[in-house]
């Protein structure tokens, strides 16, 4: 059982940056692919960007090419999502999960709000 918690959402101007944090329980964090999710009001919830574990490559959606990098510190159990030229369209509830594949998530936070204002 993985127990996932995001923190670092808030309100930011279009431009701004955000980091966001994940801290998972246990002690196999670095057994996980971790990924981040985010859901707008009204839409279904879209893939982001992810880490998979052992050498740590990571996979991103064109939305947030360039813009978004994730990275993790298995010592602390920590996956970090820092999000850069934030848009509005970038608005949504972001979610961490944990899983054996990039493919497959079984565990998830509660997730954390993120607002950019135009």
């Amino acid at each position: 059982q993985v127990h996932l918690v995001e923190s670092g959402g808030g309100l930011v101007q279009a431009g701004g940056s955000l980091r966001l944090s994940c801290a998972a329980s246990g002690r196999t964090f670095g057994s996980y692919a971790m990924g981040w999710f985010r859901q707008a009001p009204g839409k279904e919830r879209e893939f982001v960007i992810a880490i998979n574990r052992g050498r740590g490559n990571t996979y991103q959606s064109d939305s947030v090419k360039d813009r978004f990098t994730i990275s993790r510190d298995n010592a602390k159990n920590t996956v970090y999502l820092q999000m850069n030229s934030l848009k509005p369209e970038d608005t949504a509830v972001y979610y961490c999960a944990a899983g054996p594949t990039l493919y497959d998530y079984e565990y998830w936070g509660q997730g954390t709000q993120v607002t950019v204002s135009s």
